[in-house]
């Protein structure tokens, strides 16, 4: 299905359910054997998992370090493939895509992070960070932001654009700024 086809479909879909996750279980293998690999057992990362939510709602995923959450996440946004189960996002089956039709997909999913520090790369500026997304699903252009010197209001680009989304109106150049711990 093409990226415009999803986009339709999505506009189409008037049901309540965003999300739904059924049986989804993401197994990683252990091998054993260098030149030879033997499948020897597996790592059950994520196992039996089922759960929806809501047009509107929100989930917070909350367990133990080491407990799957982060895995069931990129496997819902299908980074990993899932070993079983099914993920239906916005009425269209995720665990069948593949390709243009699954990254037209993952421009309407994302998955936040609580550590913003494992998250927010030091090295990049924070216009860089919301930006990267950007480039990355081909949204907007690459024209540069236009910043009014004296009252720092950011005028024109998709970078800026942004930036004047996530800043809400605030009169501080945060764009070209890097994160950093207070």
């Amino acid at each position: 299905m093409s990226a415009a086809a999803l986009d339709q479909t999505a506009l189409a879909t008037t049901g309540k359910e965003l999300l739904a996750v059924s049986d989804l279980k993401v197994y990683f293998p252990i091998t054993e054997g260098i030149v030879i690999e033997r499948h020897i057992g597996d790592i059950r990362a994520v196992d039996d998992v089922s759960l929806t939510i809501e047009r509107g709602t929100t989930l917070g995923l909350v367990g133990e370090s080491g407990c799957g959450k982060s895995t069931l996440g990129r496997a819902i946004l299908r980074l990993y493939r899932p070993t079983a189960g099914r993920i239906t996002f916005d009425g269209q089956d995720v665990t069948t895509l593949d390709g243009s039709a699954l990254r037209a997909m993952r421009r309407r999913m994302q998955m936040i992070f609580q550590d913003p520090y494992a998250s927010l790369n030091p090295r990049m500026t924070a216009g860089g960070i919301v930006g990267e997304p950007l480039d990355i699903h081909r949204i907007g252009n690459r024209e540069p932001p236009i910043v009014e010197l004296n009252t720092g209001d950011l005028t024109k680009g998709a970078y800026g654009d942004m930036m004047a989304i996530v800043v809400q109106g605030a009169k501080h150049l945060f764009m070209y700024r890097r994160p950093r711990a207070s």
